[in-house]
């Protein structure tokens, strides 16, 4: 059965979905138009059985408040570390997803005391270079086309769905659940407003604001690096100069996915949550 709640950090009511007993696992989602309920559910049913699973909407997305704030990833690895404090949470096996990735490698650097086990996947801070140069600057810049995207995918199911091919290696191969999960998700006032809120923090004209290019050797806790074959996003190279640069790292490159694996290939996912948890 599965747990909704919330708890209040730093002013902002943070909501999250909660399952199962033993082994703490915290899945966090990734950025544009996501929430715990929409990149997670099948990674999520697959953990129940076996650990307690917390996955919180992170900072502005899904249930939880949009707030005068500073939405980077510093930000908010803060309210997840505040999360896992509330609820008495930790250590954790901690897996973050792009966005959520590179929360998750945040506060296994800020509080290596909550974390005992790193499962990023395709994360957000293992490079520096915007993914498509100006053209992403430029995107950052003038969100009214963010906002014009968004408006456009509330009307059309079929428009949402043909966005996500730029997220998955197979669209035809995607479950309807997903595409219906972000097509309710982006019908949500707030859509948008939070990832629009990040790229004002971390993207710069020298490029992302938040890298750990230079921080590996900080990592004391085991990390399991998942990457998607055909990342269009970022690269499997970034991975791979990960991989060698934190002490206790292993890479895994999932060759039937692209950015987002959690949707792609749930089983997958899971098994090396589970791997991660018993080498832990």
């Amino acid at each position: 059965m599965v747990d909704e709640g919330a708890v209040t950090v730093d002013g902002a009511r943070i909501h999250y979905r909660a399952a199962g007993d033993g082994h703490p696992v915290v899945l966090l989602h990734g950025g544009i138009i996501d929430a715990a309920h929409v990149s997670w559910p099948p990674v999520f049913d697959r953990l129940a059985p076996e650990y307690y699973v917390l996955a919180p909407d992170l900072l502005g997305y899904g249930e939880s408040d949009l707030i005068d704030d500073t939405y980077s990833i510093p930000r908010h690895a803060e309210i997840v570390a505040g999360v896992l404090d509330a609820l008495d949470c930790g250590p954790v096996t901690l897996v973050g997803l792009s966005l959520g990735g590179g929360v998750a490698i945040q506060l296994a650097l800020d509080r290596p005391d909550l974390v005992e086990t790193l499962v990023p996947i395709d994360p957000f801070g293992l490079g520096r270079d915007l993914p498509n140069g100006h053209l992403s600057l430029f995107l950052a810049r003038v969100q009214v086309f963010n906002r014009i995207a968004i408006a456009a995918f509330r009307r059309s199911r079929r428009l949402t769905r043909a966005s996500l091919g730029g997220l998955v290696h197979d669209l035809d191969a995607l479950p309807a659940a997903a595409v219906d999960a972000v097509y309710e998700e982006v019908k949500r006032p707030t859509a948008g407003a939070a990832f629009r809120r990040f790229r004002d923090a971390e993207v710069t004209r020298h490029g992302y604001r938040t890298t750990f290019t230079d921080r590996y050797d900080d990592l004391v806790v085991p990390t399991r690096l998942l990457h998607g074959a055909h990342d269009e996003l970022f690269p499997v190279a970034w991975a791979e100069r990960a991989a060698e640069g934190i002490p206790d790292a292993e890479l895994h490159v999932l060759d039937d996915c692209a950015h987002w694996a959690p949707r792609e290939n749930p089983d997958a996912v899971a098994r090396h949550v589970d791997a991660a948890v018993a080498g832990r």
